[in-house]
């Protein structure tokens, strides 16, 4: 079994700095990534959480607070050979938690909105879910926070409709991931 650490940056930690500045120029696109002004970013009011798998950075993610009503989840990455093993979702459990000490309202998760479906959906082709329902509920996951708003608020409104359309969608993608596999 793989030994699995969830640790906070400290901005002393060079080597560490190195490492996540490198997954960040691979995974976000060039107008959603911080690579250029990392260390500038870790002075402003936020945190940084790493994954370490057997001594080996597996993902991080980044969060702040930019005011004292709400805190903002802006990164989230896990390196393609431990993706799958759930590293994400702890990694977006410890960021909420950490979120959580300073007594904030909101918690927010930034999705980069020019993620075309299409980029989407082939991301979702590589993760393999075996069953609709299972990816459905990691997504609902992420819908959590604002359906804990009150049933009237817009907020509560948007997270229920996208959430409802999104699992028709994903239905009718899988349906048709089946379709082209039996041809």
């Amino acid at each position: 079994m793989a030994n699995v650490a969830i640790l906070e940056l400290n901005r002393n930690c060079a080597k560490t700095v190195e490492e996540i500045v490198k997954l960040e120029r691979k995974f976000f696109p060039k107008h959603e990534s911080l690579a250029s002004f990392f260390h500038d970013e870790l002075k402003k009011n936020s945190g940084l959480l790493y994954l370490h798998v057997d001594c080996e950075l597996a993902g991080y993610v980044m969060y702040s607070w930019p005011s004292a009503l709400y805190a903002s989840i802006t990164k989230l990455a896990v390196k393609e050979q431990w993706r799958g093993h759930g590293h994400g979702e702890t990694l977006l459990k410890a960021a909420l938690e950490k979120c959580r000490t300073r007594k904030v309202s909101r918690i927010m998760l930034h999705v980069d909105p020019l993620r075309t479906p299409a980029d989407i959906e082939s991301k979702l082709k590589r993760l393999k879910y075996s069953k609709v329902d299972e990816f459905v509920d990691d997504m609902a996951s992420v819908f959590f926070y604002p359906l804990g708003y009150p049933p009237r608020s817009e907020i509560h409104k948007i997270a229920t409709t996208i959430t409802q359309t999104f699992e028709l969608t994903w239905k009718t993608m899988k349906k048709r991931w089946i379709g082209e596999e039996n041809l």
